[in-house]
């Protein structure tokens, strides 16, 4: 491209006018804005929305055993994206690891997926912390980009259907904890 071409886009884009410059740039954050405030708003569904089956997997637990949700179908399951390294995770395990004792008569089924941390610290962390329920590995966050996961800890509560009840972004607390277990254990 010659520098006399260069110097007309230049001066053609000069031409366009403020209002019209103004309007491009515009247009485009107005569509991301509706988008959002659709998806909030839950007319976009997304895969992982409350009251839609939850997407299926098969992972590996830390013992090489296979885990695949649809097997899990008639029990309520407790999802729960989580690290080693993640001060969250380990502040609510032990939220966890009381109502997986509490609960045991229920059939209730919590599986910890493990999220961008390695199988020896994920390991460590459940033997140190008495964990009684299976981790996983998620080689490529297959799973965690299928369930949406911003970033740990995230806990999805799945009925017994395999519906999604509902979804706690963020540390959850003892109270909200026991009020979504409700939810699923009891349907």
């Amino acid at each position: 491209m010659s520098a006399g071409t260069t110097a007309r886009r230049g001066i053609e884009l000069r031409r366009l006018g403020r209002g019209y410059l103004i309007m491009a740039a515009l247009v485009p954050l107005i569509m991301l804005g509706v988008l959002g405030a659709l998806l909030l708003r839950g007319q976009i569904a997304s895969p992982t929305a409350v009251g839609r089956v939850a997407p299926d997997f098969v992972l590996t637990d830390l013992d090489g055993n296979p885990i695949r949700l649809a097997e899990l179908r008639g029990r309520p399951v407790v999802l729960n994206f989580w690290a080693s390294w993640c001060g969250p995770c380990v502040e609510e395990f032990p939220l966890l690891r009381e109502a997986a004792s509490r609960t045991s008569s229920e059939d209730l089924v919590i599986i910890g997926i493990v999220y961008q941390d390695r199988s020896e610290a994920a390991r460590e962390f459940m033997a140190r912390n008495g964990a009684t329920w299976d981790a996983a590995m998620d080689p490529g966050e297959r799973v965690a980009h299928a369930y949406g996961i911003l970033g740990p800890p995230e806990t999805f509560f799945i009925g017994r259907d395999g519906t999604i009840v509902a979804r706690q972004l963020g540390q959850f607390s003892a109270g909200s904890l026991d009020e979504k277990l409700a939810a699923i254990i009891e349907e």
